[in-house]
């Protein structure tokens, strides 16, 4: 990982910050898990309270490989509320995807998750050179699609029977991406959408 930075990079804004995952904070990921009962959601993937502590250890595992670096999304209060990473990700190019990311209730639909996103954008492109980012989730997720979306990606397309869930079901993946060209225009949508009236 060392090739694009460190493995303890933090990224701080108004509405959240993003640090290193840890152990620590697993009791806090399970409360943001159970609030929402989201891991029984069958088109995402959403670790449990009995599967919080073997999913943190995967993210630091593949953190330690080097095709991740993952995150908890701790809010302006301090608590921490869900998980985001760059994943997949391809140093030559440079490329990344930002991805594995689920956040609580009490977080959702406000400006933490698209602060949270402008954040690892900027750091991709500014800071690491990406030519592209990548975001990717199941073609039925409605709600994650319309949040992407609203980032400013544009869809590439649907990649077909592309993964088996965990129940078992085939999942159609639709990919988006932010290209290094689009970056400014959407930099500046972003930071619209945060600082607008709620």
């Amino acid at each position: 990982m060392s090739r694009l930075g460190p493995l303890d990079l933090t990224l701080t804004g108004q509405y959240v910050s993003l640090v290193p995952l840890s152990h620590t904070h697993h009791d806090a990921l399970v409360a943001a898990s159970e609030a929402g009962q989201m891991h029984k959601l069958w088109y995402t993937t959403v670790p449990s309270a009995d599967g919080m502590a073997a999913e943190i250890s995967r993210r630091l595992s593949q953190r330690d490989a080097g095709t991740m670096l993952p995150f908890t999304q701790v809010d302006a209060s301090g608590t921490p509320v869900g998980m985001t990473t760059f994943m997949h990700i391809d140093h030559d190019t440079p490329r990344v995807e930002i991805g594995s990311t689920w956040i609580g209730p009490s977080a959702q639909r406000g400006p933490l998750n698209t602060e949270a996103k402008r954040l690892l954008l900027a750091h991709a492109f500014e800071v690491w050179g990406c030519l592209a980012v990548d975001f990717r989730t199941h073609r039925l997720n409605l709600q994650s699609r319309h949040a992407i979306e609203r980032l400013g990606a544009q869809l590439d397309g649907i990649l077909r029977a592309h993964m088996r869930m965990s129940d078992g079901t085939i999942r159609d993946t639709a990919v988006y991406s932010v290209t290094a060209p689009e970056w400014p225009t959407v930099r500046s949508h972003l930071d619209w959408l945060i600082a607008k009236p709620r």
